[in-house]
């Protein structure tokens, strides 16, 4: 079998068999971009909203790069891996300076904005433009591993490097079929990519339903399974947080993450990773906060996953008498009801959730004891 032979079929079956999404309705190269940086480890059904208030909320280039950061965050919160986010706007800011506003149509100028690597590149060049570029991601590599029966990982220098030179070939071919000859480059990259996400999946592929298995080496030796190898993944790393959230006669206590960390620009209530684990939230609010001896009630204990990291975090609610000064941190008082509009990290804002039903209980219970 010469790979080039997958290309006519693949067309046609993506004609027939694409799903319904939003990004695929435009050719606007800004609204294909911010639909690949969310799709980036994330999943399709996760992004469709995220997507849609983002373009509604941000329609172009211009905007983006005027907003401010808040709302830019804001718009990002829950999708994970907030830098794609700030790295757009950096972008944006990029193409206002340096290209009028108007976003770079050779790949070169792509791949020198920000956030923006070989994959990306080519997916806005070819769905955008209709340029012959190649792309490589998880899908891609999967589908050609198998077809070609490449039983190395595909992520091997050597092996990636073939890939992608696969990709190349396959990409140029399908812009030179005289049938079907629309958009050529944007649809069969995408086909690749659609194939591997809807049939050639990672686990229990559908092999009897593939339009490519009598061309597919890995299922005529029998090595889907094993196809692609994949190395193994590093062990989680447990760690243990301890957070309080700081209620005073309407008002609660936030602080913003540093630049220099994860999560940068978020919102968070006060927490420490608390190493030792017998170490009593009491103590750690007496020594961190300051508070001296004040009344701990615990709000919930929240499991969240960052990269290799499996995190717990314990939230306590103190409402002391009087305002506390907090000299020890960075932070300021906000209305409660300002938490809504406030981007939170997850795991924080799964507990301001939690506060605001809880204290929305304790006035309705005020106010029918009251009536």
């Amino acid at each position: 079998m010469h790979i080039r032979s997958i290309v006519a079929p693949l067309l046609k079956w993506f004609a027939e068999n694409a799903r319904d999404l939003p990004w695929r309705w435009t050719r606007d190269p800004y609204a294909i971009w911010v639909s690949e940086i969310m799709l980036q480890q994330t999943q399709v059904k996760t992004v469709i909203p995220y997507w849609q208030r983002w373009m509604k909320q941000l329609p172009d280039i211009a905007s983006l790069a005027a907003a401010d950061e808040d709302t830019v965050i804001k718009l990002w919160e829950g999708l994970g891996y907030y830098s794609r986010a700030r790295n757009l706007q950096k972008a944006a800011k990029q193409i206002r300076d340096e290209f009028g506003g108007r976003f770079p149509r050779d790949l070169a100028g792509v791949l020198a904005l920000p956030g923006v690597g070989p994959y990306t590149g080519g997916a806005i060049c070819s769905i955008a433009y209709n340029q012959p570029k190649p792309l490589v991601d998880g899908n891609v590599a999967r589908v050609l591993t198998r077809l070609l029966g490449i039983e190395e990982s595909p992520r091997d220098k050597s092996v990636t490097d073939y890939l992608w030179s696969v990709a190349d070939e396959l990409v140029e071919h399908a812009v030179k079929l005289q049938k079907p000859r629309q958009r050529n480059a944007s649809a069969f990259n995408q086909a690749m990519m659609e194939l591997g996400a809807l049939v050639c999946t990672p686990r229990n592929p559908l092999c009897d339903d593939c339009l490519l298995k009598g061309r597919c080496t890995a299922r005529k030796e029998n090595k889907v399974e094993t196809i692609p190898a994949l190395t193994k993944r590093a062990a989680a790393i447990k760690r243990r947080f301890i957070g309080f959230i700081i209620a005073w006669r309407g008002e609660v206590y936030v602080q913003r993450r540093p630049s220099s960390e994860v999560n940068a620009g978020f919102w968070e209530f006060p927490n420490w990773q608390a190493d030792d684990s017998a170490l009593q939230p009491a103590d750690l609010a007496k020594a961190s906060l300051a508070l001296g001896q004040v009344a701990l009630e615990q709000l919930c204990t929240i499991d969240h996953s960052i990269t290799r990291y499996r995190n717990r975090l314990e939230m306590f609610v103190i409402a002391p008498n009087r305002k506390p000064r907090l000299a020890k941190l960075k932070g300021q008082w906000l209305p409660e009801a300002k938490l809504a509009e406030l981007p939170l990290t997850a795991a924080h804002r799964k507990a301001a959730t939690r506060f605001l039903n809880a204290a929305n209980g304790r006035a309705e219970v005020i106010r029918t004891g009251f009536g």
